[in-house]
């Protein structure tokens, strides 16, 4: 009958010591580990022998794991290819079987772990520590794919079976309910010993250029370094002294749990290593990641500065640099495309975030459809959206991304991901982009036309094409502040009263009840003056959910004439936008510029409380105010009707509005400032005098 196995005192002993190690002063630890190493320069090709060992430890773990080892027939045919190919130095098979001599010597015979380990380090002394735990690795996986192949095939096999008897080895089918736990702890201190390997590999193939063993995340690990390869040889030293310890036990019945519960807590041990130098390693990869970037980043900056035959160079630095695959999706077919399509020709990068409004993209696409039927003014459009990888994951942002993109005409980058952080970077620094959508314009050669065309895209239209800064101040040149100015491209049928020569007002704003009195009291003066007014409704900017509210309201209640989409109105606001940022890049004020003091005087109505007015005929004649003071001057007919004869409508309410100014006044100017080009000092479109500057933070849930 089998007796119970007792340890012996050697392995009382050898236990007694290891616990007494863990506690000890780790710092004279690592002064001993340190005076064992004298590297001598010699270097190892680590990479092949780590590929056999992962092979090695993955088929005796698939093994032991229930249904595993079915799955793995074809992963191991197909890596033997691969195995076969590797012709390994005698030097280092020769330092393999050494190490693995020592184990098998050291171990058997129940000696203190901490100095077999030390024996291992003192005779690896002349290699680098990557090259120690790797070799080491090796020569404990020769012990431990030898016992696995014995015992594995000793039942079908006459010379494993042999071999088994002659080590006396236990069956490990007959013995499995005891020794799964020995088994399942050694696996476990097996791949946290191999993780911490890959980790220190790791370091050691960090390319230098970009990192120095002096860099703080770098010089950190180095110091744990030496003491992770300790613990790793110490693993190893743990793992050969229980297959060693097996030796002779094919008789014995197996009492496992105290040396599972050991090699349990060295995992443990091991494991935290791990997770420290798994953290100043990733400590690392973020430091050479923002070197690469800045590398790339100035590199772009170059680029820019030089001349090329054509656009290509440009737009694979900006875009995606390999030809692995097409990085485009054209909008009208959905179709993959290579940057090729867009090979010396004017380019229009549509810079976004997934907050693009359907308002913008519809504007672009009647422009783009546009200028694909006239060739005159051929260009190409591609969105690159600029997104958050932290808030990516999940299926919102996906769908948003992908149903913007069907709303395209245009090419769009088939994956946001594909726009290297070093662009990001470039586009947020050299070209202002924060949140709010930027067209960059580049001519055929990649040289940068504008790097915000937007503004006078929404202005101009194509008109504005090739648009560059020269194109711009040309265009500028023509303009006169006329309600054609301010209308063009949005209603024709506004222009259309104005080339025939009718009073037109435009109003805007939201309290119903001053719409309704102003409305009311306009049309009866021009009844009593006996000429026809047109009337139309502009709404209110940024307030898309209430204008859509007030368009229903004004179908019902028939105030005056008015947009019935939100879309003109969003347009209306935008190219007064433009306007004004188009000025303040050309370094225009309003002490100097017309233009500029009217569109800040319309932005400064819209950003106040009250309603306002603009009453204008034919090209010149314009009077504007404030609601109050509109709605004022109208009650107030009789007082200047006569000037009417003389003067003219328009004039004789522009010198009444005069009169009723006073001093007295609080105009505020409301700026997106997330768009840029913002100045330091803006003056009041009414006195002259410098407007003090707030910051104001906005939410608006409609």
């Amino acid at each position: 009958m089998a007796s119970q196995l007792r340890p012996n005192n050697n392995k009382m002993h050898q236990k007694r010591e290891r616990r007494l190690f863990s506690t000890s002063d780790d710092s004279v630890m690592m002064k001993q580990v340190q005076a064992t190493h004298a590297p001598d320069g010699r270097e190892v090709d680590v990479k092949p022998i780590f590929q056999i060992l992962d092979e090695i430890f993955i088929q005796i773990i698939a093994r032991n794991v229930e249904g595993h080892h079915e799955k793995r027939e074809q992963e191991t045919l197909e890596t033997a290819a691969v195995l076969a190919e590797f012709d390994m130095l005698d030097s280092l098979a020769f330092i393999i079987q050494k190490i693995s001599c020592e184990l098998s010597c050291k171990c058997s015979g129940g000696g203190d772990a901490h100095a077999s380990t030390m024996v291992l380090l003192n005779y690896l002394s002349n290699y680098s520590w990557h090259a120690k735990v790797v070799l080491t690795l090796a020569a404990f996986a020769v012990i431990f794919g030898e016992f696995w192949l014995v015992t594995q095939m000793s039942a079908e096999n006459t010379l494993a079976k042999s071999i088994s008897l002659l080590k006396q080895l236990p069956d490990i089918v007959e013995n499995s309910t005891f020794l799964r736990p020995q088994f399942d702890a050694l696996n476990k201190l097996v791949k946290v010993a191999m993780d911490v390997t890959i980790c220190i590999v790791e370091f050691k193939e960090l390319p230098s250029e970009y990192i120095s063993e002096d860099t703080p995340p770098m010089s950190i690990a180095s110091t744990h370094i030496p003491i992770a390869a300790y613990w790793v040889i110490r693993s190893i030293v743990a793992c050969a002294s229980q297959i060693e310890s097996l030796i002779g036990m094919r008789n014995e019945s197996i009492a496992s749990a105290t040396e599972a519960w050991e090699l349990t807590s060295l995992a443990h041990k091991v494991n935290s290593i791990y997770e420290h130098l798994k953290n100043q390693l990733a400590q690392c990869y973020v430091y050479i990641d923002g070197k690469r970037h800045m590398e790339a980043f100035h590199n772009l900056i170059h680029l820019f500065e030089l001349v090329h035959v054509d656009n290509m160079k440009i737009l694979k630095a900006l875009i995606y640099a390999k030809d692995d695959h097409p990085p485009l999706i054209q909008g009208t077919t959905k179709s993959k495309a290579n940057l090729e399509v867009l090979r010396r020709k004017n380019v229009l990068l549509l810079i976004s975030d997934l907050d693009l409004s359907q308002e913008e993209i519809m504007i672009l696409d009647n422009l783009y459809k546009d200028a694909q039927s006239r060739g005159e003014t051929h260009y190409e459009i591609v969105w690159i959206p600029i997104v958050d990888k932290a808030t990516w994951n999940n299926d919102v942002n996906r769908e948003k991304f992908e149903y913007l993109q069907s709303l395209m005409a245009w090419y769009s980058v088939h994956d946001p991901f594909i726009i290297e952080p070093s662009v990001i970077k470039y586009i947020k620094e050299m070209w202002n982009f924060t949140k709010k959508a930027i067209v960059v314009a580049l001519d055929p050669q990649g040289r940068l036309s504008s790097p915000n065309a937007l503004h006078m895209i929404w202005i101009w239209g194509n008109l504005a094409f090739p648009f560059t800064r020269e194109k711009e101040e040309s265009l500028w040149k023509q303009e006169l502040w006329t309600l054609e100015l301010l209308i063009d491209g949005i209603d024709p049928m506004v222009l259309e009263w104005m080339a025939e020569g009718k009073f037109i007002c435009l109003y805007g704003g939201e309290d119903l009840e001053w719409i309704q009195t102003f409305t009311t009291t306009a049309m009866n003066v021009a009844k009593a003056g006996r000429f026809e007014l047109e009337m139309v409704y502009v709404g209110k900017s940024n307030a898309k959910e209430r204008m859509q509210k007030m368009i229903k309201t004004f179908a019902t209640r028939k105030f005056s004439y008015y947009w019935p989409n939100v879309t003109s109105i969003w347009f209306f606001w935008a190219r007064l936008e433009s306007m004004l940022y188009s000025k303040l890049q050309h370094g225009r004020t309003v002490e100097n510029d017309q233009i500029m003091s009217e569109v800040m005087t319309v932005l400064s109505f819209d950003g106040s409380d009250q309603g306002w007015a603009i009453f204008c005929r034919g090209a010149a004649e314009m009077a504007r105010a404030k609601g109050d003071t509109a709605l004022t001057s109208l009650r107030d007919f009789d007082k200047w009707k006569d000037n009417i004869e003389n003067d003219g409508f328009v004039p004789a309410l522009k010198d009444y509005l005069n009169q009723l100014h006073t001093p007295h006044h609080c105009n505020r100017l409301i700026l997106p400032g997330s768009t840029g080009g913002i100045p330091e000092k803006v003056v009041c479109a009414e006195c002259g005098r410098q407007m003090e500057r707030y910051f104001m933070y906005r939410c608006c849930v409609e």
